[in-house]
């Protein structure tokens, strides 16, 4: 397709599958396959091929055709610009998919959709389409698809694609009345895309809809990893399972019926029975011996069949629970209103034991509640319960635990009367007592406003055991929290703290004359209680209608921490945490640089001998036209690959510069040796002086260079996503950093050619040293979920840096020709 060269559409085969199907001639019932970010589309192999197996063992009464599309392994999760492409070539895949089908005797009138990650969203994308047509899909899976939110949210192709999509999801919900979904999360493995992210938003007029988690799948109860979700053998056969239960045996196709879909969904999914999926279950045989017992034990059996009654066991119960050493099931009596008996199956074990174990029970006598610990206990504290069992199975409700910022570790130790016996496979597993057993507690997402259940363990115990269970704060868990949820925002800590340092020495050298170390500045200005109050001051204020109206009037966008709050995603001294992580990052980023600088320019050293650098003006034809050639880079390929080059070129100054530094400090070694007593004090005076000016010029550059380090830093991914691109298209369009690129090509020509004599002798230094600050609070306040903001606040510093150096009160005598460390 001329329109979109970079994109393909497959068909998967293999073996006679393949070869029969070359003609491209369907019958099957087609589903499409949405790569990820960065994803191939070989990866709809996992399922095909076992879809492929499964109707083979049908004799292909029924069979499925996967179709994938490649994406060219595109960046989509960082760079947003391509992602209204992606969703415009999928609607012409169906419209080229169903186009295979006509004539055929059941031919499909829609295409099922499986996307993994963001291909997920580029199917929900589909309905905002104009010219779209709903009807085009009925069923869509999506796996580890971040439905809320971007996980970086680089550029703001992206978040503008996540609102329109979110959007027309919220208020249009009359066109997902045909459309089930499900999304799978892959559980706390998945560090990639968090579980919250994955759940689609609850709507009151979309009932088709559902959410899983993939530790939480019948027969799966296993967390995958952002990757394996999509081979995951449990879940591609939980999958493959509910697509062959979902056809509708008068068309061949995926049932039409919503409800029927919902049903199938849920049986895979949430509440697997153990048996094959029944639209129409039939009515429970009837015995009439009646059995009533609860603790069976067998060596060998030849089959025996178990009844329960039920009519005389509901006024004083309120659910049946039965054990064997391959399945639990507890059922709610009230759930059941027209069952009269339970029957229960002992199958043949010839040679191998066989237990059962069965009870009926009030679920209050079985609910116990257990408080958890508070926050700032770290663990020093506890909540403990002791069960002394008399039955098969407890609820333990876990009060108060509602928020993602609770994280817990529940020890559970058991003291048993004799050895406990598990049966498991048909072999004998003995356990010593006392067992103890470690559990993790954490939430994917915070307690919706209207659910008022508590989080439960369930414990499976012996009637001969007393168990203990044991609750305490885990800090570390903590902290991986806090990770979970807000690693995305790290970058805008650490540029906040290196701006607080920026302004810090420009302060320094307004007032002494010389500027501070960067981590000597450092240590003294990062202060996280100088920047967060004044966030927490407005979201506060926020709350008011006169602020509120101010606010708007303004044009100033909402704060990213009001914005978290309403999300149950902010919590206490989260904030904080993450300041001294940016602290951090921040310093020892610092002291790899210096390190790095020192090492490379040893080896340098050796290797040339460098010239001394000639006085020259902060703004020549040369740098005029460096400007304009790097500018017109930008503006006809890439801005961030404009921003690269200039990178390079500041580093290598750098370097040069440092060199220089060296050279002229043996220089100035061997003169003091060999001429000491022939130099003037003038003299002297004059290259102390110069040193001095050199070696604070060299300072604020490195804070300069670090700041810019970000810049390109969050730019990158528009940069490799032009690199993989480029045979398509010379130029990257839409380029979410064009503008900034050539307003920062300008101001860093200027600035790495400049010194700290300009900047000392100039008017604007007063302003320059505080908007640093300014600019540090409103990082944190504006760019926490809006990446790409930062670079416009870290670009405007360093344009009052660079006026400055330009409009300085005197004319400028004296230009950096060395730097000292």
């Amino acid at each position: 397709n001329l329109r979109y060269p970079a994109y393909e559409l497959y068909l998967y085969g293999e073996g006679n599958y393949a070869e029969e199907n070359k003609n491209l001639i369907l019958t099957g019932i087609p589903i499409l396959f949405l790569p990820g970010n960065a994803g191939s589309y070989k990866q709809v192999r996992s399922l095909g091929s076992i879809a492929l197996r499964k109707a083979e063992d049908l004799d292909f009464k029924y069979h499925f055709n996967f179709f994938s599309v490649n994406f060219n392994e595109e960046l989509v999760a960082l760079y947003g610009g391509t992602l209204q492409r992606q969703t415009k070539f999928v609607h012409e895949c169906l419209k080229v998919i169903l186009k295979l089908y006509k004539g055929q005797e059941f031919a499909p009138t829609s295409v099922a959709i499986v996307g993994h990650s963001m291909g997920g969203l580029v199917a929900r994308a589909l309905l905002t389409l104009k010219n779209f047509k709903p009807e085009l899909i009925n069923l869509l899976i999506t796996q580890a698809t971040p439905h809320v939110a971007p996980v970086m949210p680089l550029d703001r192709y992206l978040t503008d694609f996540y609102t329109a999509v979110n959007n027309h999801w919220t208020l249009k919900a009359q066109d997902l009345r045909n459309l089930t979904t499900l999304s799978v999360a892959g559980g706390f493995r998945d560090y990639q895309v968090r579980s919250g992210l994955a759940f689609l938003p609850r709507l009151s007029q979309h009932d088709s809809a559902l959410s899983v988690v993939s530790s939480a799948v019948p027969r799966a109860w296993a967390s995958t990893d952002h990757l394996s979700i999509v081979w995951c053998k449990e879940l591609i056969l939980a999958t493959i399972r509910a697509f062959f239960d979902l056809i509708d045996e008068s068309t061949r196709q995926i049932t039409e019926d919503p409800k029927k879909r919902m049903s199938v969904l849920n049986h895979h999914f949430v509440r697997h029975p153990g048996k094959i999926f029944e639209e129409n279950p039939e009515a429970f045989t009837e015995l009439t011996v009646i059995l009533f017992a609860f603790f069976f034990s067998f060596e060998e059996s030849d089959g025996k069949y178990f009844t329960f009654p039920l009519a005389s066991h509901r006024e004083s119960y309120s659910h049946v629970y039965c054990e064997n050493t391959m399945l639990v099931v507890i059922l709610k009596l009230q759930d059941y209103p027209s069952l009269s008996h339970i029957v229960i199956l002992v199958p043949p074990s010839a040679g191998n034991k066989f237990t059962l174990d069965c009870e009926f029970f009030k679920e209050d006598s079985r609910t116990i509640q257990l408080p958890v610990t508070n926050l700032f206990s770290f663990g020093l504290s506890s909540s403990k319960i002791l069960l002394n069992s008399t039955g098969l199975f407890y609820n333990v409700q876990l009060q108060h635990f509602n928020q993602v910022y609770q994280a817990f570790k529940i020890h559970v130790e058991s003291h048993c009367q004799s050895l406990i016996g598990k049966y498991m496979c048909s072999k004998l597993l003995s356990f010593s007592v006392p067992s103890f057993t470690e559990i993790s507690a954490k939430l994917h997402m915070a307690q919706p406003e209207n659910e008022s259940r508590f989080p439960v363990l369930n414990i499976y115990s012996s009637a001969d055991c007393q168990y203990e269970v044991i609750l305490k704060t885990s800090f570390l868990q903590i902290l991986g929290q806090i990770i979970r949820f807000h690693a995305g925002a790290l970058p805008v800590y650490v540029v906040s703290n290196i701006l607080l340092t920026y302004g810090g020495q420009l302060s320094t050298l307004m007032s002494t004359g010389q500027c501070s170390e960067f981590s000597l500045e450092l240590v003294r200005t990062a202060k996280p209680y100088k920047v967060e109050p004044i966030i927490s001051i407005v979201v506060f204020l926020q709350g008011f209608n006169w602020f509120r109206e101010i606010w708007d009037s303004l044009l100033l966008p909402e704060v990213d921490a009001a914005v978290l709050s309403s999300q149950d995603a902010w919590f206490p001294l989260v904030s904080l945490i993450l300041f001294l992580f940016g602290t951090g990052i921040a310093f020892w980023s610092a002291v790899f640089f210096s390190t790095s600088l020192r090492i490379f320019s040893s080896l340098w050293l050796t290797l040339t001998r460098p010239t001394v650098l000639s006085k020259a003006k902060l703004i020549t034809p040369r740098r005029l036209c460096v400007v304009g050639s790097l500018a017109l880079v930008s503006w006809t390929t890439c801005g961030a690959f404009a921003l690269f080059i200039i990178y390079l070129q500041y580093l290598f100054f750098f370097f040069f510069l440092i060199f220089q530094l060296c050279l002229n400090s043996i220089r100035c070694t061997v003169k003091n040796q060999n001429l000491i007593d022939s130099t003037s004090e003038a003299t002297q005076s004059l290259s102390s002086s110069t040193t001095a000016e050199a070696a604070n010029s060299f300072k604020i550059h490195v804070t300069v260079f670090n700041l810019f380090t970000w810049i390109v830093l969050l730019n990158l991914p528009s940069l490799v996503y032009w690199l993989k691109n480029l045979r398509y298209s010379v130029r990257l369009d839409p380029d979410p950093c064009r503008t900034t690129a050539i307003i920062l090509v300008c101001i860093l020509e200027i600035l790495m050619n400049s010194s700290t004599s300009e900047v000392k002798s100039s008017k604007l230094l007063k302003i320059a040293a505080k908007v640093p600050f300014l600019l540090s609070v409103a990082v944190l306040a504006f760019g926490r979920m809006h990446l790409y903001r930062v670079p416009h606040f870290v670009t405007f510093s360093l344009l009052l840096h660079v006026l400055c150096c330009i409009c300085k009160s005197m004319p400028c005598h004296t230009v950096l020709t060395s730097f000292c460390g």
